[in-house]
């Protein structure tokens, strides 16, 4: 299969530039003087915390999920726990005026609560996309009433952006199938199908991510891996006793007889950049087609 590069039209950018306050959910209609205080802020997902301190408001927040990990400093401030298993008890114990939340935060009955409390909900649309990571970046901006300081922002990113992809579409990746391992716990290969960061990232990065006969996460057979055929086995760079190093991976009988196993190419990164779709995404972009140009 041949894939097509798509060049950003910075007219569409421009445009939702230009249309930032109208991308922005009800629940997202917040202006300056409602949120002017120091402190005021909890940030739930990690592309999120890293949006506020590009934009120079990391003073603003109070606490952030265990996801936010980068920049450093981060870690600092207090967790009010896991995104997807959210305690209401918790971030609201904070004290915050303001959640900025990524889409997909939960569980859902933890977000009824804070969407019903007297603290404005932030609602953060998570699309693994060009286009998704500008949106991001102004619905963040217009949320904590910095609308000029995200336009610059979302322009900055933008063009490197376009500058990442402009390399990938000039230099095309010989060995471009890749397999997204999730994990490999009681060898069992979780793997990235369709409509997952993962497969937006192979994609934009000039690979083939073999598994697209799926959507989402799925645990994948050893039939299905052997037809898949993977050149290189893509994962993130875990660490500690989450991890898995090149022998234990090509140990699984469904890598046996597999490019990927031959050539002993696996490539690690790490989770956030690769699959955050923040403001690192031209980054992870460029590290990953480099990686692959490289044929490890």
């Amino acid at each position: 299969m041949r894939l097509r590069f798509l060049k950003i039209d910075p007219v569409c950018v421009m445009r939702r530039i230009g249309l930032a306050f109208f991308v922005v959910t009800t629940a997202s209609q917040v202006t300056a003087q409602q949120h002017s205080a120091p402190g005021d802020v909890v940030s739930i997902g990690g592309s999120i915390t890293e949006i506020i301190y590009a934009l120079g408001a990391q003073d603003r927040l109070l606490a952030r999920d265990s996801t936010s990990l980068f920049p450093a400093q981060t870690q600092d401030l207090p967790s009010v726990g896991y995104v997807r298993a959210l305690s209401p008890e918790g971030v609201l114990s904070v004290g915050p005026q303001l959640i900025i939340a990524q889409e997909g935060a939960g569980p859902p009955e933890a977000v009824d609560v804070l969407r019903n409390s007297s603290v404005t909900y932030v609602d953060v649309p998570n699309t693994p996309s060009v286009a998704g990571v500008i949106d991001k970046i102004l619905i963040v901006g217009q949320a904590l009433g910095m609308p000029d300081k995200a336009d610059a922002l979302a322009r900055s990113v933008s063009d490197n952006l376009q500058a990442a992809l402009d390399a990938v579409a000039t230099q095309p990746v010989d060995q471009r199938r890749v397999m997204f391992v999730l994990s490999t716990q009681g060898g069992r290969i979780m793997a990235s199908g369709t409509n997952t960061a993962a497969d937006a990232i192979i994609t934009l990065a000039g690979g083939e991510n073999v598994m697209r006969a799926f959507e989402g996460y799925k645990a994948v057979t050893e039939e299905a891996v052997a037809v898949a055929q993977p050149d290189v086995v893509l994962m993130m760079d875990r660490g500690g006793e989450h991890s898995n190093s090149n022998a234990e991976l090509w140990s699984l009988p469904a890598f046996a007889d597999t490019p990927a196993a031959r050539r002993d190419a696996v490539i690690r990164m790490n989770g956030l950049l690769l699959l955050g779709f923040g403001p690192r995404t031209p980054q992870a972009i460029a590290d990953l087609h480099n990686t692959l140009l490289g044929g490890s």
